[in-house]
């Protein structure tokens, strides 16, 4: 059981992006510089969180990545999860057929129950959590992020205001 760079990669860069979205869409370009995570890397990764609408890219010069949710309302679990991500402490994949008779293993409930733990724990954990935290230890002052969720076909500019905490 481990989380690959895949998931720490991804929420890195989700924390990357919720901390400078406020100027406007974020560039993969500067987030791969800033964190010393791949461009192409990148590319994939958000492939992935766009197809699961956590974010949304806007095209064309001044173009990027926005948050599609708010902060509040993504979890670390939805972030490793877009990316395909699979957190699992047994070693049949939760499938029960651990051992040659297809039985699961005798310590198959403990595995199955530390799983449900590690998702309830990384489902408690909203982005909006993590960027208060890197705020923190900046020393940049905390500011609420209000979205803009009315449907769009198009986003040209993030719709947002920031409100001192």
């Amino acid at each position: 059981m481990r989380l690959t760079t895949k998931g720490r990669f991804a929420v890195t860069a989700m924390i990357d992006l919720s901390l400078r979205q406020h100027t406007g869409p974020v560039t993969l370009a500067g987030i791969s510089e800033r964190q010393k995570i791949s461009l192409s890397y990148l590319e994939q990764l958000f492939g992935k969180l766009r197809r699961r609408q956590l974010v949304s890219s806007v095209r064309g010069p001044g173009g990027g990545y926005c948050l599609a949710k708010s902060l509040e309302a993504i979890s670390v679990a939805d972030i490793i999860h877009a990316v395909d991500e699979s957190l699992d402490a047994t070693q049949c994949g939760g499938r029960g057929d651990c051992i040659e008779d297809q039985r699961p293993c005798m310590t198959h409930e403990l595995w199955t129950s530390l799983n449900e733990k590690m998702f309830e724990y990384l489902n408690s954990v909203s982005l909006a959590e993590l960027v208060a935290q890197q705020q923190e230890k900046s020393g940049a002052p905390a500011a609420n992020i209000l979205h803009d969720e009315r449907p769009s076909r198009r986003l040209r500019r993030p719709v947002e205001a920031f409100v001192a905490a």
